[in-house]
């Protein structure tokens, strides 16, 4: 088991890979009751063209499967797992995201009990084509219960703006009509392709004796019988640069108009510090362009183009990215309009010096110190980085290395205008008066 030293915060990490190839890392944390564990398989919603695990061709699986599994995995033949979880005195979820499905729990005992029930319950796979059917139905109201929802169309709608092929620009949950298509066969497929532990990482953070624990999960998998390791071989539609739609309109029931800017990055095939220094540059630059500190935000909260509803995030995965800007507002086009003249002017001449970096970067050194006294961030966030080859515990030097010539040519990949792309919601009779 090696061991590793955070001393700038106050951190331990204990990490083993074992022979199955699953990567195990353990975080002791003093003074916490609750401990949290995460067991998460990289594979996501975008991942819907592949080659099964012991075959040569390359097969494409209906949209929407990933989560559909995720759900799947919770129904065994002796019943719902989410009841051995709260017997055991444990809040147990899951979720899907575009590029990972994770199954957690949280407890402040029996934790070698819940560790082993998540363990087998995530390595133990019962589906059948009559249980499907059901499950069928459930996934097309949650489906359908979103398509109802302003705010995640608007979240969606700027995607599907900004990609033109790319599988990130489909609904997670997939489409009513397209999960009518998956099958148990499907789902195994899946499942044995993406759910091997040499494609997983198993995270616990808490009150945890971290070699004691080690041991334990050690035996447990030393119990179980695996097929060897292998490459998953993904494939991915060519995407151009530029977005794929400029502007676009959704007509739907919302007292006020939405409205998202969404930038799509330049360069995507980052991966490693190149990744972590990109992104933590990236999203300096748009805090200072974009932040409720910034210019841009107390201007517009002036004029009331902008409500509390006002965001902006700077997300980036390997193959896929995007800088989103919005808010609800009685002025869409004006908002939107000032957003790109915002991007222009910093993308002609960068407005921030040393000073406003410093000033900045304490900020976000200040907000990640904070953030790691909840398990559930670490577990979370430590296991996405450990997916793009970066670490959680190097963003405090990463960002005190900062210059701010890295915050301009990060924000250089993500400020053509070509790149950019608008999304607003209006009710019918708002776009009648227009």
């Amino acid at each position: 088991m090696h061991k590793v030293e955070f001393k700038q915060l106050d951190e331990t990490l204990y990490h083993e890979k074992l022979d199955n190839g699953l990567e195990v890392y353990i975080l002791p944390k003093k003074g916490f009751s609750k401990t949290f564990a995460t067991f998460t398989t990289k594979y996501g919603s975008i991942d819907n063209h592949f080659v099964p695990r012991g075959e040569t061709e390359a097969i494409k699986v209906p949209d929407g499967i990933a989560h559909f599994l995720e759900h799947k995995m919770f129904e065994k033949e002796e019943g719902d797992i989410f009841q051995q979880f709260s017997k055991q005195g444990a809040s147990a979820n899951a979720f899907t995201s575009f590029t990972r499905t994770a199954y957690l729990f949280s407890a402040t005992d029996q934790i070698e009990e819940n560790v082993e029930t998540l363990l087998d319950f995530v390595q133990e796979p019962y589906f059948t084509e009559a249980t499907l059917e059901k499950e069928k139905g459930i996934i097309a109201q949650e489906i359908t219960m979103y398509d109802d929802q302003p705010d995640w169309r608007l979240y969606f709608g700027i995607i599907e703006n900004m990609y033109e092929k790319h599988p990130v620009k489909i609904d997670i949950a997939g489409t009513v009509e397209s999960i009518q298509d998956i099958t148990a066969e499907h789902l195994y497929t899946c499942y044995n392709t993406f759910y091997h532990p040499s494609n997983m990482v198993l995270f616990i953070v808490g009150a945890v004796e971290p070699e004691g624990m080690m041991a334990f999960v050690k035996e447990n998998q030393a119990r179980k019988t695996f097929e060897e390791a292998h490459e998953i071989e993904r494939f991915f539609p060519e995407e151009r640069m530029e977005a794929a739609i400029k502007d676009r309109v959704l007509e739907m029931s919302v007292q006020k108009p939405k409205v998202f800017v969404g930038i799509k990055p330049e360069k995507l095939d980052f991966e490693g510090e190149e990744m972590l220094k990109h992104e933590l540059a990236a999203e300096l630059a748009f805090e200072m362009l974009f932040g409720r500190t910034s210019d841009f935000y107390h201007h517009a909260y002036e004029k009331n183009w902008i409500d509390e509803s006002y965001s902006f995030d700077y997300s980036l995965e390997n193959g896929f990215g995007y800088a989103i800007i919005g808010s609800d507002t009685a002025e869409p086009k004006v908002l939107a309009e000032e957003i790109k003249k915002t991007i222009a002017a910093a993308a002609e001449k960068w407005p921030f010096g040393q000073e406003d970096l410093d000033r900045m970067r304490r900020k976000k050194i200040g907000f990640f110190l904070r953030a790691l006294n909840s398990p559930e961030f670490i577990a979370n966030q430590f296991t996405r980085y450990t997916f793009n080859g970066m670490n959680l515990f190097d963003v405090v030097p990463a960002l005190e290395k900062m210059e701010v010539a890295d915050l301009q040519k990060a924000f250089s990949l993500v400020s053509a205008e070509s790149q950019q792309s608008v999304f607003t919601i209006l009710s019918p009779d708002k776009k009648e008066a227009e």
